[in-house]
């Protein structure tokens, strides 16, 4: 924290003083802070205990279980909504419950809700008018009230409990109070739900005696319309003819199944003799005793036939009669297959006489249904009626049942209970001694720190000046000459007899100089931090650049104007000397717009401004234009510097060698900060050009010099 003392120079906040000034007073302190908690401690004797019972209800579905099963889930049930918590928090503050509760506890005979017994001596609040007579309220209207500031119901959060809280300077009150809450809300709510149930049974008993009658109607209907029309049910679900279609269906699908199976067989029986095929494949024919025995034989002649071919001639008798034999059996086995195809075939025959059959009779049936369906409509109309009116009166016939069931008090129990039960406090909830005079000796030592850090503040001895850690943090040594001339506030000048001084001390560059007392020069070491550092803290917004020593100088001012960017300053350097040093550093080409063109105006203002291409800086660069042309416009520069002034924190102004009678043409005033780069070797001439400057009238010089960076460095 900087602040800004009555000569204008920066100053920071200096803690070590601060904590200095308050240490320095500390039996002050200590007084104060010893009176404030005697102060609290008195005053909380003084106070009358309060004490303070709770009671805690949770909210929850009660309701008696008559069914000797488990209870139903109340996890959608309206009375655990969040809102309906809420609501019975209000209710437990309502008037009519603090009015029964008062009158069960007798409260208005207490010296506590009673103001003629709490006090001899009226309020200073109502001597003042600032309160009411308690004596001008209507005794229940002021008991209320009292009750009400006393009493505290909230619903514990994320939960569905009810915390009824009540504070009362006695403590068998504070305990009495909110349990006779609890246990009056209690019944208030068991009492609504029996004055509810009292209700449905009286209006359920004419209704139900309606709807037995209505139903015994509705069902005679039924049973009359079914005798006359022939509907006879085989079952609560179907009527017979139906029942008979049903049957009729599935066996007409069990024919037509079996037919397609002994027409599959047979015609696959039928293939195989038609073609010559082997019947072995077949598993019709390979079923059949009388064929296996046959190929019993036939495997048995085929073995003697092998058995004599061995031994015997091709047309021996012997093996002529084992193959006609052979042929023979052959001739059996295909006569067998052909009684088993017309089996097939007569097998599907009967299923298809079977289904014409059944298709007949379902044909029979469906005319016969059609006619039962249309006198089922006016049946179905009259068995909807019947059920509509059966169903209501069951549902009233419940209903009645539960209510009258309820009916007992101790059959409706509140949709809530006491989880846990106030008990007669032994201490009291306030005032809390030890608390309260701890806080209030904290709050006296804080304030009292405050104060006289305040005082510090105002007085100045906790504010030390910026430029005590600005100087030690300097890096390289540099020169400042500065004089404080008794109408400025730290001007820069040199007189003629010193200017031998100043060359002595300028030539010292790794130490800083001292000049004698009789010299009223000030000197402080500066390099281009130091410019930098003593610009900001000063608030320079503009300061012109002169470099006797040409671009070397103007290079430190391309260093200055980088360093200022640094310190996140908006900082723009105006080339105005003759070789554009500054531009061949800091643009991106020269042929870029600059301050020639801006003169000239062949640009405008914002296209003659560019960018540091190293830093953050802004450059108006020389430009290409006419430099005579330029220069007759020169009157125009004050103009433009001061409208920089208004949109930079530092204009820097590089002249490069410029002489000094052309500063006022440049721009240049008097009051102007003036930055001379003083190049190695030349002291000298910064001496001469020192004194030029202080003829002239030009008061604030700053001395950049020792450790200048190169101009490698530069670019």
């Amino acid at each position: 924290m900087s602040g800004v003392m009555g000569n204008n120079q920066d100053v920071d906040i200096d803690l070590g003083r601060l904590f200095s000034a308050v240490w320095e007073r500390r039996k002050l302190v200590a007084g104060i802070v010893v009176v404030s908690a005697g102060v609290a401690l008195l005053a909380t004797t003084m106070m009358t205990p309060l004490y303070k019972g709770e009671t805690r209800l949770l909210i929850e579905s009660r309701s008696a279980n008559l069914s000797n099963g488990p209870a139903p889930a109340a996890a959608n049930d309206p009375i655990l909504d969040a809102l309906n918590i809420s609501s019975q928090a209000e209710l437990l503050r309502s008037t009519d419950l603090i009015r029964q509760v008062a009158a069960d506890l007798r409260l208005e005979e207490t010296d506590e809700f009673n103001p003629h017994r709490q006090s001899f001596l009226p309020s200073p609040f109502v001597l003042l008018g600032l309160q009411q007579d308690p004596l001008d309220i209507p005794p229940e209207d002021r008991l209320i009230k009292e009750f009400r500031e006393k009493l505290q119901v909230f619903a514990v959060e994320n939960s569905r409990v009810i915390a009824v809280e009540f504070s009362s300077e006695d403590p068998r009150l504070a305990a009495a109070v909110p349990n006779q809450i609890a246990k009056v809300y209690l019944q208030l709510q068991s009492g609504a739900k029996l004055d509810n149930n009292s209700d449905v049974t009286r209006w359920l008993e004419p209704e139900i005696a309606t709807l037995t009658e209505r139903v015994r109607e509705a069902e005679a209907k039924v049973a009359e319309y079914r005798s006359s029309a022939g509907l006879f049910q085989s079952s609560d679900t179907s009527s017979f003819t139906a029942q008979q279609l049903n049957n009729i269906s599935t066996e007409l699908a069990r024919v037509r199944a079996e037919r397609a199976n002994a027409e599959a067989r047979a015609e696959n029986v039928r293939a195989a003799v038609e073609a010559g095929r082997n019947s072995d494949s077949l598993a019709e024919v390979v079923g059949s005793q009388v064929v296996q025995r046959l190929r019993e034989t036939e495997a048995n002649v085929q073995a003697q036939i092998a058995d004599q071919s061995t031994v015997l001639l091709e047309n021996h008798p012997r093996l002529k009669g084992l193959r006609a034999q052979l042929a023979g059996i052959r001739q059996q086995i295909v006569g067998e297959t052909r009684k088993i195809l017309a089996s097939l075939d007569s097998e599907a025959e009967v299923s298809r006489i079977r289904e014409r059959q059944l298709i007949q009779q379902l044909n029979e049936l469906k005319a016969a249904s059609s006619k039962a369906g249309e006198e089922e409509v006016g049946l179905r109309a009259l068995e909807r009626e019947a059920t509509a009116q059966r169903q209501l009166l069951e549902t009233y016939l419940a209903r009645y049942r539960e209510a009258a069931s309820r009916a007992d008090p101790n059959a409706a129990p509140a949709d809530a209970r006491v989880i846990s039960s106030a008990f007669e406090p032994s201490e009291a909830y306030f005032p809390k001694v030890l608390p309260i005079v701890i806080i209030v000796a904290l709050a006296s030592l804080i304030l009292t720190a405050i104060a006289i850090m305040v005082g510090a503040l105002f007085s100045g001895r906790a504010l030390r000046p910026t430029g005590e850690a600005n100087a030690l943090s300097a890096n390289e040594p540099v020169t400042v000459v500065r004089e404080r001339a008794p109408a400025t506030e730290a001007g820069v000048s040199v007189d003629p007899v010193d200017a031998a001084a100043a060359a002595a001390f300028v030539s010292a560059n790794e130490e800083p100089a001292t000049v004698s007392a009789a010299s009223p020069l000030q000197d402080e070491a500066f390099s281009t931090v130091g410019v930098a550092n003593t610009l900001l803290r000063h608030g320079v917004p503009c300061a012109f650049a002169m470099s006797p020593g040409g671009d070397t100088g103007s290079t430190a001012t391309v260093m200055l104007a980088r360093e200022v960017a640094e310190r996140g300053k908006s900082v723009i350097l105006l080339d105005l000397s003759s070789s554009g040093c500054p531009s061949k550093l800091m643009a991106e080409n020269m042929r870029l717009p600059g301050i020639t063109d801006l003169l000239c105006g062949e640009t405008a203002f914002g296209d003659a401004i560019h960018s540091d291409r190293l830093s953050d800086a802004h450059i108006i660069p020389r430009g290409a234009a006419d430099v005579e042309s330029a220069m007759r416009a020169s009157d125009r520069l004050r103009i433009i510097i001061d409208a920089l002034i208004d949109a930079y924190d530092l204009v820097l102004v590089e002249c490069g060698t410029a002489k000094v009678s052309s500063l006022e043409k440049l721009g240049g005033r008097p009051e102007m900060e003036i930055v001379l780069s003083m190049p190695e070797g030349q002291d000298h001439q910064v001496v001469e050009l020192v004194q030029q400057l202080t003829d002239a009238g030009y008061r604030n010089l700053l001395i950049m010099a020792g450790g200048v960076p190169s101009r490698r460095r530069a670019a």
